[in-house]
């Protein structure tokens, strides 16, 4: 099968490799029909991410169709059109528990498609833990309304979840990539008094206008004046950190009104530094930490009921022996793109 695999930092290569195979009686074979492009992924390329394993296939956000299931799978079959969750957990040790399935135990725990095991930019891929990972797509669900729920959705969901937004809110969103977008609707669904959207590529905040126009946007400069000017009590009571720059962690503080959550999605490239003296008397909480993609069921049924769509994400659609096509015009933010998806 094609599948598209890191070689070393600064290299992926389209390569045949051969179909996975079951290594436990909690796997499933899943045929992809369409995956997508990551900003993670090219974290991974770029030498970011230590763990990653050369070698591997990688992608991580994926949908498809059941090939094959261990017995002790219980919840999936052969034929079902399942999304893949980002995240590999057991679903029995203390952290799955609690629902903090980031952290699962399982030496595989986390992120491990595509990252530490063969992940779905291929034909076909093996999800551990089958019953966790995966989950079946309402029959009025195509593919392409699936195709982020296992990761860039679930990390909205998770974000906005974790940010304990009110009514009264006025909740500031730093960066209008998929993941900020991705987040603005889960967000959305919270119905705060007010949103404001931040990015610094005006094609983003014409998107934002263009599908959201109740939200507010901005560019970085004079941020902090524009969100002091648009809240109640001198600055934002929420504000998600989507964009991962270190200009745009300050603004994530510096935007904050006292006592308010900041909660940090973003993935960077390099250590952040917490200015504590420049902050000192904010009082401000912050939450930080990978996606816990357990909410994937959820976020399925909101597609199937209407509340969540995604699909103006999709700018861009390859066939997987394309992908280093596809790849370059993600890096590179060419032709307006948002999110590519590449049909396998």
């Amino acid at each position: 099968m094609l599948a598209y695999t890191y070689v070393r930092p600064g290299v992926f290569e389209l390569k045949e490799k051969p179909r996975p195979q079951l290594q436990g009686e909690r796997d499933a074979i899943v045929k992809v029909t369409l995956c997508s492009i990551c900003t993670s992924d090219l974290h991974i390329k770029h030498g970011s991410v230590p763990r990653a394993v050369p070698g591997i296939t990688v992608g991580h956000e994926m949908v498809g169709i059941v090939e094959q299931v261990g017995s002790a799978v219980t919840s999936v079959r052969p034929g079902d059109r399942v999304t893949v969750n980002v995240e590999t957990f057991c679903g029995e040790c203390f952290f799955c528990k609690h629902g903090w399935v980031n952290n699962c135990t399982d030496p595989n725990g986390g992120w491990a498609l595509g990252c530490r095991i063969d992940g779905g930019q291929a034909e076909y891929v093996r999800v551990p833990f089958a019953d966790q990972g995966l989950n079946r797509i309402p029959d009025n669900v195509p593919d392409e309304q699936a195709l982020f729920v296992g990761d860039v959705l679930a990390t909205g969901y998770w974000a906005a979840q974790i940010s304990e937004i009110k009514p009264e809110d006025t909740v500031l969103i730093l960066g209008g990539g998929p993941t900020g977008l991705c987040t603005l609707q889960c967000v959305l669904l919270a119905d705060p008094k007010r949103i404001i959207l931040c990015d610094i590529d005006p094609a983003r905040l014409a998107f934002v206008k263009e599908h959201y126009p109740d939200v507010l946007t901005a560019g970085p400069d004079d941020l902090p004046e524009f969100v002091r000017a648009n809240s109640d009590h001198g600055g934002a009571d929420v504000v998600l950190e989507v964009a991962g720059a270190p200009e745009t962690f300050r603004l994530a503080w510096e935007c904050a009104r006292p006592n308010a959550i900041v909660t940090i999605v973003a993935l960077y490239d390099g250590p952040q530094t917490l200015p504590l003296p420049d902050m000192y008397g904010k009082n401000l909480i912050f939450k930080t930490g990978g996606v816990d993609g357990c909410n994937c069921r959820e976020t399925l049924e909101l597609i199937a009921q209407g509340k969540l769509d995604t699909t103006p994400l999709i700018t861009h659609i390859y066939p997987l022996a394309d992908i280093e096509a596809a790849y370059d015009l993600f890096e590179h933010r060419k032709d307006g793109v948002i999110k590519v998806a590449v049909r396998c």
